[in-house]
Parts: C-alpha cells; sequence; structure tokens
C-alpha cells in the first residue's frame, strides 16, 4: 500500500505552491516555487490517476456484488474490474518511482563540459566525436545547446569544448554521462592497423542561478585581454576576452568567444556561479558518500564508465555492464538514450530496493 498521508502532503504542498505563484511573489521565490510546481505537477496528476482509479474499482466492485446486475453486466464489470486491478498495479509503481527521494538538480540545465585525454589528437577527435553525440541526443530531446568556449585540436574535433545545455529535466539525464569515456579504434594515420586506445572527459554541472550562489565582487580579479585564434582583424584590436579568478576557491574560468566584453563577463559569470554551485554539491555529497556509496553516475570524474570499441561496433556501460552493439547509433545520439535510461532504470530500482529494507 502507499502511504496514504505522504501523498496528501504531496497535493497539499503542490495546491499550497499554485495558490503562492497565483499571488505573484517576489523573483527569488517565485523562481523557488516554480522549481517546486514542475517537480510536483507530474507527481499530483499520478497520484489523482491512481486515486480514480481507484473509487472506479470501488463502484465496479459494488456492481458485481449488488444482486439486482444481470449476468450480462456482471461479466462486463468483472472485465473492467480485472482492467481496473492492472492499471491501478502499473500507477502504483509508478507513484513508488515518483516518491523516491529526487536530486534537487534534476530540473536545471547544465554546463556541458568535454575535454581530451590521454591519446594525444585521437584524444581531440574522440572528444568531438562525443560533443556531437551530446548536440544529436540533445536536438532528439528538444533541448538547445549553446557553445560557451571552444579549443580546437590541431587535427580536429576538440581540447576542450564548453557549452549550455537548456530543456525540460536536462540534468536528471545528462549527470549520468560525467567520467571517463575511452575509445579503442584504428587511428586513419594508423599504417600498421594497430588498434589505439585513446581518452576523454565529461563534466556535467548543473546551472546555478544568481538566486542559489551569492558572489562577492571583493572576492573576484578579473583580467581582460586580447582574444586569440580565430576571428580575423577584430581579435587583435580589442581586448574582449575575460578572464575571472574566484580567490576564496582559486576557481578560474575564462571566455573569449564574443565580440562584447561585457557579454564575456556575463557568460565568464555563470560560469563560476555553476563551478561554485557545484564545488558546494560535491561536499555535500561527499559528506553523504557512505549513503551514496555504489550511486551510479555519482560524478566522479576520475571514474572510467564507459567504452566505444570500433572493431567490435559496441558500446559497454561499465557500472551496469550494459553491452550494446550499435555504435554508430549511440555516436548518433540515437541510441544513447537506451544507454542512459538503463542507468535511470537501475538507479531507480537501487532505490527502491533501499526503501523496501
Amino acid at each position: 500500500m502507499l502511504p496514504v498521508n505522504r501523498l496528501d502532503a504531496i497535493v497539499a504542498r503542490f495546491t499550497k505552491a499554485e495558490a503562492e505563484l497565483s499571488a505573484n511573489p517576489e523573483r527569488n521565490r517565485f523562481v523557488q516555487l516554480s522549481r517546486e510546481y514542475a517537480e510536483l505537477k507530474p507527481v499530483v496528476e499520478a497520484v489523482n490517476a491512481y486515486r480514480k482509479a481507484e473509487a472506479d474499482l470501488k463502484e465496479v466492485k459494488a456492481l458485481i456484488e449488488d444482486p439486482s446486475t444481470d449476468s450480462d453486466m456482471r461479466d462486463v464489470a468483472a472485465e473492467e474490474k480485472r482492467a481496473l486491478a492492472g492499471r491501478i498495479e502499473t500507477l502504483e509503481q509508478e507513484l513508488r518511482v515518483a516518491l523516491l527521494p529526487k536530486d534537487s538538480a534534476d530540473e536545471r540545465d547544465v554546463i556541458l563540459e568535454v575535454r581530451a585525454g590521454t591519446g594525444g589528437d585521437e584524444a581531440s577527435l574522440f572528444a568531438g566525436d562525443l560533443f556531437r553525440m551530446y548536440e544529436r541526443y540533445a536536438t532528439l530531446q528538444g533541448w538547445k545547446v549553446e557553445v560557451i568556449s571552444v579549443s580546437e585540436g590541431t587535427v580536429g574535433g576538440y581540447k576542450e569544448v564548453v557549452a549550455a545545455v537548456r530543456g525540460q529535466g536536462v540534468y536528471a539525464k545528462l549527470k549520468y554521462e560525467s567520467g571517463v569515456h575511452r575509445v579503442q579504434r584504428v587511428p586513419d594515420t594508423e599504417t600498421s592497423g594497430r588498434i589505439h586506445t585513446s581518452a576523454a572527459t565529461v563534466a556535467v554541472l548543473p546551472e546555478a542561478g544568481e538566486v542559489d550562489v551569492d558572489i562577492n565582487e571583493a572576492d573576484l580579479r578579473i583580467d581582460v585581454f586580447r582574444a586569440s585564434g580565430a576571428g580575423g582583424q577584430h581579435v587583435n584590436k580589442t581586448e574582449s576576452a575575460v578572464r575571472i579568478t574566484h580567490l576564496p576557491s582559486g576557481i578560474v574560468v575564462g571566455v573569449q568567444d564574443e565580440r562584447s566584453q561585457h557579454k564575456n563577463k556575463a557568460r565568464a559569470m555563470e560560469l563560476l556561479r555553476t563551478k561554485l554551485y557545484d564545488m558546494e554539491r560535491t561536499r555535500l555529497d561527499s559528506e553523504r558518500a557512505a549513503e551514496r556509496k555504489g550511486m551510479v553516475g555519482s560524478g566522479d570524474r576520475s571514474q572510467r564508465i564507459r567504452t566505444y570499441n570500433y572493431p567490435q561496433g559496441r558500446v559497454t556501460d561499465h557500472r551496469i555492464n550494459l553491452t550494446l552493439h550499435k555504435l554508430p547509433q549511440v555516436l548518433e545520439g540515437v541510441a544513447l538514450g537506451e544507454v542512459i535510461d538503463a542507468l535511470v532504470a537501475h538507479r531507480q530500482a537501487e532505490l527502491l530496493a533501499e526503501e523496501s529494507a
């Protein structure tokens, strides 16, 4: 049985948030209420569907037990009873999943960072393949990808690429991608046909807003300089690139992609807030490490999480021992969802087992 008191409390919270939102609260409160409303709405809809199905089942049972009900109607009611019982079982399982502890950042946009690791030029090419995979997956999800910073490899791909990914529930899905990704393939420059192994690291950081992180201007050192790289004469004349150092933490961020120094500073501040927010989340997570031992996708970016093997056409996620012989489809973003969905389901199964215990 589902906890009735908890369901009532969730519906009450949702109703209260809805009422407060309609009263036009001040900005910070509006942001908090909007997040709570978005998080609770699907749960409340599931609660309402579950309770309606229960009420319908009660009516059908009463109809069957009524001596005045004729045999044909009783047969129809019996069939309806079986269908409702199955629907209630499905809705109950969906609600159990919906009631599992939520990551407060699940509905946030993210900053996606892909960096070439060991393997030289081949690692840069692989980092480019990974980033394009995420771009395609994001498009399929209806998300928007906005490149913030790029450092290109000498033969293609990226030494490093940083982008914002915005849409519904971005962090909930992409958070499992943080870690070391390994590729095994024969590089185009390899004449002997030898398979090379190289790697790239992926970091997925939930994007922070001004509401989440309070930054003291006195803690910042802001440097401006001429942008380097492509851009024609403009980059040689204008000091538009911005580097911000957060002195207490030592975090350094730099943006030079925009022609406007003002825009570059705004983007750099977004990056800094996100990194500070992630640092605080990591600190809190480490304090709860015992509770989260073995958690899939914990965000440990020293962890090798996945191998892309070209000769065998397979992708293996080492955390859940999942292998798909769909390498081209995964890199096209089409089958990446299968891997992510399996990781989400695995984590939900772990949490349900913990709740039962």
